[in-house]
């Protein structure tokens, strides 16, 4: 020590508290080293107070330190020439005499002549968060005082790997705020090394251990250059084996390294461990795991018969299981983002008015909402509502996760014993009829509920504008639960929800009788096109009339192309009819501003809060498009509607009983032109409340900014409905939970929600049974009919789109805001999605083909790759 700064601490001097001065894997073998029964190989860290001293003195270092921070991540070439170079300096850096002296004498009390591993130890590294695994270097076998200092320079330098830097550029960690402690430990020469896993990496069960075992040096299992047997324990018993054969095995030589040695052919199938080992490994791992109060991922090795622990970090990709009351019994959970196209994570207050708003027994897990499906599970209609109805009807991967889970056994409770959310057993709540089919009398009583249902709604938002403008404080929380019932009054409505599964219901009577008696693939399809009341598509089509109004006006354009503020309205007037634009947006933001991508999240930022978001689409509309596009489209899908109408009805003519068949679908085909519609505007109707009430809010924390109770008007989004309620009366915020729930949410951002998900943590993965498609098409759900081919434009976020038309939309998912974007395409792939979600419903309203639930296809498609979509048996092919 000098000066007071601390160069070297022992093992037992380190705990978690100093995680800044020894990084993630120093403090996490001081840990280990306290936990009792627990054995830890012998050592010592030398801290980042000795990586600061070096290298805060290097100028050299300090410039090319400026030079990598400010490169992109996609620039590969500077990264790796810059990030060698600073490795080069550090390693020319000598090391101080009073640290190496200190070194030297911590040598000496373990023994000079041990062999040691030489570690690196990042401060961002083995984080909760993350894991930056493998990132910085590891020397083993390493012997004698001066090749340890020689490696502890290494280790320095490679903080700048150049897979180190690149991480860190990426996920945004400062380059001058992590450094480096070296880990020196005394070797263990093992018979058998590996790793650990507390959870299962491969389905994320948290019940289910899995261990990798080998011959020899565990580091070679973990670079990849051996093979390992794998075995898997749950509650202390042995439930799967899979030996390897081990034709290789690291080993370490007496005069320091390391070399390959094969292993004998009688040797190679051994099993690695016997069954008592792999039991008494499991012991010491659960051990582990409850010291660290999270799901570990252990190295370990076996020598002479004990099982020494030489890291542990927490597994940093296991998606969290949702909250639940009942710790003891085995839930099931469905994601709703995969059934409302908005898989991003939401913020609290977000995820809050949601639950506040729905009558399903959710939970909430990763910044996602899950249904807990578990109650539905345990009766037999309760199966085959969610297979063949609901869920499983509109999602062949969410239903085949579902019967795999039926299959086993292990969620299902006998029939008789109903389960509910809450974990008690007890009778089936009223459920509702999907599979209606109501009876409307006259030619226009369907169509006259329709707008009864929509003048109803407008009446009544009409009516909550009037009454919220009055309300402040306490008083405005008091109002707003009051009118989530009158929501919840019209979400849930009979008529509303009896009109909604009527057109749904009847446009699979057409597809499943067509198909029987003509032969016929997905006709309701095209009968679908151009249907009144169709709110989204009415939103998409309307931004074409806005195109339209601003065309004419070359100078109006030329200054949307070069909008950078969001005070871009109010400059437009200033423009000869510059007007007359701001009129047309004006007017569309007047309808539809309460839209944006993930609007089920009340926190996300409106059309209307951010209006140049708009732009490049009203841009792209004006150049793509001639005058009166918007009209031209409808009534071509309306003709087309009629042409496909009248075509079935004279072919079913033809048929035995011909005309009572023609007759039947004629009666069919009215319910789906005059209800399917209606199934976009519910949420239309959700979201404009939603934004009401989202509007109230912010002025409230206007207010609390104001006063000084709050720091930002946005820290509101951190809090649930009743703890904001709470600060509003008491303007006592607590920043350390607002604070963390803002780190959490960037965490929670970066992980993908699985469709299912256990209560034990176990990611059930669904897949098609389909046969019969062409050799390397990518699969997926068929829901829009037709075959186009075109250029794939890989688009992540709305605002990055150019899009001309011919092109194919592919991404992750689409919810109303997307609209826009299907009058330039020509077809649709996503990632999520299924028969009624939103991109379904408007790329057949549209008349576009589209294919849905095609995994991961935005990492298989390349942007501006040619593809040619089959919307009508679900595939999508690479030309």
């Amino acid at each position: 020590m000098k000066n007071g700064r601390a160069y070297i601490l022992g093992f037992q001097e380190i705990d978690k508290t100093k995680l800044t001065i020894v990084g993630g894997k120093g403090a996490n073998l001081g840990e280990l080293s306290r936990i009792e029964g627990v054995e830890v190989p012998e050592g010592f860290c030398v801290t980042t107070e000795a990586y600061s001293e070096i290298t805060g003195s290097s100028n050299a270092f300090n410039g090319l330190l400026d030079h990598v921070s400010a490169l992109k991540s996609e620039d590969r070439k500077g990264i790796r020439e810059t990030s060698a170079q600073i490795r080069k300096g550090i390693e020319e850096i000598a090391i101080p005499e009073h640290i190496t002296s200190e070194i030297t004498r911590h040598l000496r009390q373990l023994g000079e002549t041990n062999a040691y591993a030489v570690r690196s130890s990042a401060t961002a590294e083995d984080l909760p968060t993350a894991s930056f695994a493998g990132q910085q270097d590891t020397y083993l076998n390493i012997i004698g005082n001066d090749a340890i200092l020689s490696h502890i320079s290494k280790c320095w330098a490679s903080l700048f790997t150049e897979r180190a830097v690149m991480y860190r550029l990426q996920n945004g960690f400062d380059h001058r705020k992590v450094a480096l402690s070296v880990v020196i430990q005394k070797m263990i020469f093992p018979d058998v090394a590996g790793i650990m896993f507390t959870a299962d990496p491969v389905t994320s069960n948290r019940k289910v251990l899995s261990i990798d075992a080998s011959f020899g040096l565990g580091e070679a299992l973990v670079s990849g250059i051996v093979n390992a047997d794998n075995y898997k324990v749950r509650d202390g018993r042995v439930i799967s084996r899979n030996i390897s054969a081990k034709k290789l095995a690291v080993f370490a030589l007496e005069e320091g390294g390391t070399h390959q040695q094969e292993i004998g052919p009688e040797q190679q199938n051994v099993q690695a461990l016997s069954d008592q080992e792999i039991l008494a490994l499991e012991r010491i791992g659960r051990k582990i795991e409850a010291h660290f109060g999270s799901p570990q991922d252990i190295e370990w090795c076996l020598a002479d018969g004990t099982f020494y622990i030489v890291q542990s970090r927490p597994i940093t990709t296991l998606f969290p299981i949702p909250e639940t009351d009942d710790e003891e019994m085995p839930r099931v959970y469905v994601s709703v983002g995969h059934q409302q196209m908005m898989t991003d994570a939401m913020k609290p207050l977000g995820l809050s008015f949601w639950l506040l708003t729905t009558r399903a027994p959710m939970r909430v897990a990763g910044g996602r909402l899950f249904i807990d499906i578990t109650a539905m599970l345990a009766t037999a209609a309760g199966r085959d509502t969610l297979l063949n109805v609901t869920l499983g009807k509109a999602d062949p991967l969410i239903k085949d996760a579902l019967t795999t889970i039926i299959d086993r056994g292990d969620f299902i409770k006998p029939d008789g014993q109903e389960i509910s959310g809450n974990g008690q057993a007890n009778k089936a709540a009223p459920a509702f009829n999907y599979q209606m089919l109501n009876e409307y009398e006259g030619p226009d009583a369907a169509a006259k509920a329709v707008s009864d249902l929509i003048r109803n709604n407008e009446t009544s938002i009409e009516i909550l504008k009037q009454n919220i403008r009055t309300k402040s404080g306490p008083k405005l929380f008091d109002f707003i639960l009051e009118d989530i019932q009158e929501l919840k009054r019209i979400a849930f409505d009979p008529q509303s929800f009896g009109a909604l599964m009527t057109g749904i219901n009847a446009a699979f009577w057409i597809n499943e009788k067509m198909g029987e008696w003509l032969g016929e693939k997905s006709p309701a399809d095209i009968l679908a096109q151009s249907v009144p009341n169709n709110i989204t598509s009415e939103m998409g089509l309307a931004l074409l009339h806005v195109a339209d109004v601003i065309r004419p006006y070359p100078e109006v354009i030329a200054y949307l192309q070069e909008v950078k503020n969001e005070d871009f309205l109010n400059e437009l007037t200033q423009y000869n009819d510059g007007q007359q634009a701001l009129d047309a947006i004006n007017d569309y933001l007047n309808k539809y501003g309460m839209r944006c991508s993930g609007e089920i999240d009340i926190t996300k930022t409106r059309w209307s809060e951010k209006p140049a978001t708009l732009i490049p689409l009203i841009l792209s509309n004006i150049k793509n498009f001639e005058p009166g596009a918007g009209d031209r489209k409808f009534e071509q899908g309306r003709q087309e509607a009629l042409k496909k109408e009248k075509e079935l009805l004279d072919r079913l003519k033809q048929l035995p009983d011909g005309e009572e068949k023609a007759k039947e679908t004629k009666r069919m085909i009215d319910l789906v032109r005059n209800l399917s519609g209606y199934r976009e505007y519910p949420k239309y109707a959700f979201i404009s409340r939603y934004f009401v009430y989202k509007q109230a809010l912010l002025k409230e924390a206007e207010r609390l900014v104001e006063a000084n109770v709050i720091q930002e008007k946005e820290d509101i989004y951190y809090l649930g409905f009743q703890e904001l309620h709470e600060i509003v009366k008491t303007h006592q915020p607590d920043y350390g939970i607002i604070n963390k729930r803002k780190a959490d949410y960037q965490i929670y951002e970066k992980l993908t929600p699985p469709r299912v998900i256990t209560s034990d943590g176990e990611i059930i993965t669904g897949k098609y049974k389909r046969e019969d498609l062409p050799a390397d098409a990518l699969v997926g759900l068929a829901v829009s009919s037709g075959i186009i081919e075109g250029r794939a434009r890989v688009i992540l976020s709305m605002e990055d789109a150019e899009l001309e038309e011919g092109d194919i939309l592919v991404t992750t998912f689409t919810d109303p805001s997307w609209t826009p974007l299907f009058v330039s395409v020509k077809g649709l792939v996503t990632e999520v999605g299924g028969l009624m979600t939103h991109g379904a419903v408007i790329a057949r309203e549209y008349g576009l083909p589209a294919v849905v639930g095609v995994e991961n296809a935005t990492k298989l498609i390349n942007d501006g790759q040619r593809i040619r979509v089959n919307g009508t048996d679900g595939y999508v092919e690479m030309c």
